[in-house]
């Protein structure tokens, strides 16, 4: 699970970054682009961890990409900014992040703090990248088609198809709208157009906002933050940061908001594995299946899967340990078709 933050200059994008992963803030003008693995928060873990004592407790992971802050003012700028836009085409997710905090010290992106201004700017260049794909196709595809090979019919359909998206691009509607077949899916799944992947908003507001909830128009996800608190807060000790943050009105940290922001975008949950050697969680798509459950694990266990032996953990949570859940006929054992849920704590049987 791979998600990429995306922010004009000055957005405070970075200073999320390093709040949820606890890297350093790049420095100002890095071109690169920094990488970070955040491991998930899940309280469920660390009660099973307490329950059943194993060698090693392993949470779930968020890859998170930070782009260096982007400006769209000339045409060096915009350049720069395509050519590392086009470097995310594999990511699961984008994050977007604006600002909204007033700060006389950092300058504002076009003179002034506009953050809905800046989210359509952001929303825009996307399009835009996607557009220029879109033609860059097209113009090889009319090439192709005329030629008599072996792919000359599949050519033709995937051109008939191009030349949609890029009307479709061209009067700012959604692509996924002129998309009708699993085959017209795969193609445009395999180029890794931006717009049809699942986005989110940070808005980053100032210290007085910190409690705020901002709405953002249309169906996005959208947290707010103040990067620079939750930045000072992640270099406190746990018990510090509790303190702080209880005075300050903050229910979650950035990195909670953050994970819980990106598994709504993206359709995600957690089943579980407890035992001796491990308690672990691992993200799924909402209304998976156990046998495709299982082979998140391992490739063997979906092909020899028999039953899942399954409890949720509120039951196990609830009433003390796996005797007493099995002795009030909370455990189940589920086929390959059962919809695994957020939560479930889940030992697969297979034999191979």
């Amino acid at each position: 699970m791979k998600a990429a933050l995306l922010g004009l200059m000055q957005s405070g994008k970075s200073t999320i970054f390093s709040a949820i992963s606890g890297k350093a803030v790049p420095p100002m003008g890095a071109t690169a682009i920094e990488e970070a693995i955040v491991p998930v928060p899940d309280s469920r873990l660390d009660w099973l961890e307490t329950l059943y004592k194993p060698k090693k407790k392993t949470l779930a992971t968020i890859d998170v990409l930070d782009l260096p802050g982007f400006s769209f003012t000339d045409e060096h700028g915009r350049a720069a900014a395509r050519r590392l836009i086009g470097q995310i085409r594999t990511a699961d997710m984008l994050v977007l992040v604006v600002r909204a905090f007033d700060d006389p010290s950092v300058a504002a992106y076009r003179n002034s703090v506009d953050w809905k201004r800046d989210l359509a700017e952001l929303q825009t260049e996307l399009l835009l990248s996607d557009l220029e794909l879109v033609t860059t196709r097209v113009e090889k595809l009319e090439k192709q088609v005329h030629k008599p090979t072996k792919t000359q019919s599949q050519d033709k359909a995937e051109l008939a198809l191009q030349l949609r998206l890029q009307e479709a691009i061209e009067a700012e509607q959604p692509i996924s709208s002129v998309i009708h077949t699993d085959e017209e899916r795969a193609i445009v799944k395999s180029l890794g157009f931006l717009t049809l992947k699942p986005m989110a908003v940070v808005v980053n507001v100032g210290e007085n906002q910190a409690g705020d909830a901002i709405p953002v128009d249309g169906p996005i996800a959208a947290v707010t933050m103040c990067a620079k608190l939750e930045h000072e807060l992640a270099q406190l000790d746990a018990e510090s940061r509790k303190t702080f943050m209880a005075d300050l009105g903050i229910a979650e940290s950035a990195a909670e908001k953050f994970v819980q922001m990106c598994y709504s975008a993206l359709g995600l949950v957690s089943f579980l594995t407890a035992g001796a050697d491990e308690v672990r969680a691992w993200p799924i798509k909402d209304a998976t299946v156990a046998v495709d459950a299982a082979g998140k694990i391992h490739s063997d266990i979906k092909r020899g899967f028999i039953r899942a032996e399954t409890m949720a953990y509120t039951d196990l949570k609830e009433l003390g340990d796996e005797k007493a859940v099995k002795a009030a006929g909370k455990m189940r054992l589920e086929g390959k078709e059962y919809v695994v849920k957020d939560g479930d704590i889940i030992n697969f049987r297979f034999n191979v």
